[in-house]
């Protein structure tokens, strides 16, 4: 297995206001050829804020930030400190305009760098057998 891995970011995340967008790099351009097909996309982005040995090391969290809840591994969570700092969030397209990809929302903040997107194509795997936590 490689021990190392090389990511290079496709786009930016802006947010101004209640205008949310994606900006795609120029040369990944042909890369949104049938994106307007969607209504959704999956944005995989970098948490660029907590890349520090200390924050890459946190193991153990309290979801949600919240101490009342019971202390959970980082895989069992989505906080933004991990081992690797890839986040992911489902989002609605509003809009497509060359490279910009307008967006309802996203659990990022601005200049966060975008490392992919995907269509979003929801499983028929999923059914009502999904369990969660009570802290969810």
């Amino acid at each position: 297995m490689k021990n190392r891995f090389y990511i290079y970011p496709v786009g930016v995340i802006r947010k101004q206001g209640d205008s949310v967008r994606i900006e795609i790099d120029e040369k990944y351009r042909d890369a949104l050829l049938g994106m307007d097909d969607f209504s959704h996309i999956t944005v995989f982005y970098w948490f660029h804020e907590n890349d520090t040995p200390e924050k890459r090391n946190t193991l153990q969290v309290h979801p949600r930030k919240n101490k009342q809840n019971p202390l959970r591994g980082v895989f069992a969570t989505h906080s933004p400190l991990r081992p690797n700092l890839i986040a992911l969030s489902v989002c609605k397209i509003l809009s497509i305009n060359d490279t910009t990809i307008f967006i309802e929302d996203i659990d990022a903040i601005d200049g966060s760098p975008v490392i992919d997107i995907k269509c979003f194509i929801p499983s028929q795997k999923l059914g009502s057998d999904i369990k969660l936590p009570d802290w969810v």
